[in-house]
């Protein structure tokens, strides 16, 4: 792992002679030697290409749709577009450092660009997390305590989540830590490594604040609403068909909020792992290869949530193929037909009654 000291000057490698050669080049950029072959860098450079492509356009897609649609302007999904917002940072601030990194055979930038890096990584996916863990929140308070959320309450949950991540991120500039070039030559993050108290100190509640606690939350939000759905269900006298519907309706946002939380997980895991093992002395056992493998696959969690909210929610799936096809018919119509002031043209509504496309307003409670 590189290790550069806090005034920014020389540093050096840990961890024995895995990590290649060291030092400041000509222009002040970190410039360890080349850890992969030439085409190694290659398909690494392709894969994060297609990452960072696939990351922009999927959650594009999903802001454009919040923007478009009036059906999707809720309190939840406002909360899905926060974590679409920072995967779409991720996808242009994260991934692009790395990736020409990979085309020119290794880190190019300085160290301004190393802590900028670190910082915006550590920024998005810690919002990523604390978002997650919102939502589970979220969840339970509407399955458990069938209190419905607003606006004002989503907005600010969400200027607390960022709040929150900024001062993780923004702790390290301060000297509590620092962020410096990964083991793979080709990304930064804090020092996993240092002995140092105040850098330990750091990681261990880093730990806590932004993995232990977050995934404690939403274990025991998910434990109450699967204990709270079971119950109902034992309860006749409520099964009414909008009980019913309510219920089918909560259980399947759960399911995908669920499933989004768990697929966070299994992509960042690796990473995770390889920060404990650094963490606990045993980083000779983290090798380029191993570190890179681990940071693609923690990249690649910026993709997936687009496609899962277009598979399990309803709205999203007909808002998408409403867009597709007024593009269509735009394409397909001549110029002369199209509206002379501009305006978008009327597409006849796939729902066509609101109680099979909006959600129950009733209100019930949940028996114990």
């Amino acid at each position: 792992m590189y290790s550069g000291n806090r005034s920014g000057g020389q540093g050096h490698w840990e961890g024995g002679g895995a990590a290649g050669a060291e030092g400041l080049g000509p222009a002040g950029t970190l410039s360890p030697a080349p850890l992969f072959s030439p085409g190694t860098y290659e398909r690494l450079a392709l894969l994060l290409g297609s990452i960072g492509l696939l990351g922009v356009g999927n959650n594009l897609l999903v802001l454009v749709l919040y923007y478009k649609f009036q059906r999707l302007r809720t309190p939840t999904h406002l909360l899905l577009v926060n974590i679409s917002l920072s995967d779409l940072l991720v996808s242009l601030f994260g991934v692009t450092f790395t990736f020409v990194s990979c085309l020119r055979n290794g880190w190019v930038w300085d160290t301004v660009g190393c802590v900028w890096d670190g910082f915006s990584s550590s920024l998005f996916g810690i919002v990523s997390i604390t978002t997650l863990t919102v939502l589970a929140y979220e969840r339970y308070i509407r399955v458990v305590h069938a209190r419905v959320i607003n606006f004002s309450w989503a907005w600010r949950a969400i200027t607390y989540i960022w709040l929150y991540s900024l001062a993780w991120s923004g702790a390290p500039l301060l000297g509590w830590n620092r962020y410096i070039l990964d083991v793979h030559g080709l990304g930064c993050s804090v020092d996993w490594k240092s002995k140092d108290a105040n850098d330990s100190s750091f990681v261990l509640f880093l730990f806590l604040g932004c993995l232990v606690v977050p995934l404690g939350v939403i274990a025991h939000c998910y434990g109450h609403i699967l204990y709270s759905i079971r119950m109902l269900r034992c309860v006749e006298d409520l099964q009414t068909i909008q009980v019913i519907k309510i219920l089918r309706y909560e259980k399947k946002v759960a399911k995908m909020c669920f499933l989004m939380i768990f697929i966070f997980l299994i992509f960042w895991m690796p990473y995770i792992v390889i920060s404990f093992l650094v963490v606990n002395g045993y980083g000779h056992l983290v090798t380029p290869t191993v570190s890179i493998v681990s940071y693609l696959f923690a990249k690649s969690s910026t993709v997936y949530n687009p496609i899962i909210y277009i598979i399990m929610i309803r709205k999203f799936r007909r808002s998408l193929l409403q867009l597709l096809c007024f593009r269509l018919l735009r394409c397909q119509r001549p110029a002369k037909d199209l509206p002379a002031n501009g305006s978008e043209m009327q597409i006849r509504p796939i729902v066509m009654s609101q109680k099979d496309g909006d959600r129950p307003k009733k209100k019930f409670l949940f028996l114990r």
